[in-house]
Order: C-alpha cells, then structure tokens, then sequence
C-alpha cells in the first residue's frame, strides 16, 4: 500500500490501463475507522484489481463536518488506511470532494456508500462518460463514527 501524490499516481493508473487491470476509486473521511468502514472497503475492493481511496484533508473535514472533526489527524487517518490489506493506494484531497482526483485519474468502477444514491455521487458522469461504473454499497446498520463519537460523549 502506498501514501501517494496525484502526479505518481497518474503514472500508477497510467500503468495499470496499459496491463487492463480495474481501478477502483473510492473516498471518505475515515475519521474513526470502525467495522463499517472495513466492510465498505472490502466491497469496493471486490469491483476491481487495485483500490485507491481518496481521504479529506484535516481542513476539508473541517468544512464539512465542523470545528469539533476531524477526531484524528490526516496523517493519523492515512497511516490507517495504508494498513488494510483491501487498500493499494491512499491520497489527500483539499478541496470539499474529490471531483479533481476523479477527473485526473478516471477510474473504471467508483464507489459510495448506501447513504449516495447514483445522482448524488460526485463524479460519476465523468466515470460513466469514460465507459467506468458506479457501484453504490450498502452501508452496515448501526455502524457510524457519528455514532461512536455519541457514545463516547454518553459514557
């Protein structure tokens, strides 16, 4: 598994076209890893040959989420990812969703999770317009960093 910049990463996918392998894109905060993010990779890694997963930069988390996320830092989050066996390739994103990483990279199959729906999916015209996919995985009940974050608070 590797941490990786965009422009390595083109040369990556750029090899991985020329051998026909199915790239998997994917991305997220992964700000808590729980069973449900595990499970969620593992599905997306099931489409294709290799997985890069795409992960919020500490200041995009921030926009979104607001001032109390993210938990762990960028750094933290990918040394994390970079761990799981399903994951090839992590890289940052700055900006709030990771439109420039889809259209630089242009992926075969690009997953969500079940709380997207095909509309709601950044990216997905252009994965589709390139002949890729849109696969939308089912996410697993109860099993959020929301939730953890919630009870942690209660307890």
């Amino acid at each position: 598994m590797i941490i990786t910049s965009l422009d390595h990463l083109r040369d990556v996918r750029d090899e991985l076209r020329r051998l026909n392998r199915v790239v998997v894109f994917t991305n997220g905060v992964f700000d808590i890893l729980h069973a449900g993010h595990v499970n969620y990779l593992e599905n997306a890694r099931s489409f294709g040959d290799v997985l890069i997963v795409g992960i919020n930069s500490d200041e995009s988390v921030r926009r979104i989420k607001g001032e109390a996320r993210p938990i762990n830092s960028l750094t933290d989050r990918m040394t994390v990812l970079a761990a799981l066996r399903v994951v090839d390739h992590v890289i940052s994103f700055d900006e709030d969703t990771p439109i420039v990483l889809i259209e630089s990279l242009v992926p075969d199959v690009l997953v969500k999770g079940g709380d997207y729906t095909r509309d709601t999916i950044v990216g997905a015209e252009i994965v589709e317009r390139h002949g890729g996919r849109v696969e939308v995985v089912p996410l697993v009940r109860g099993r959020s960093t929301t939730s953890i974050i919630n009870r942690v608070r209660k307890a």
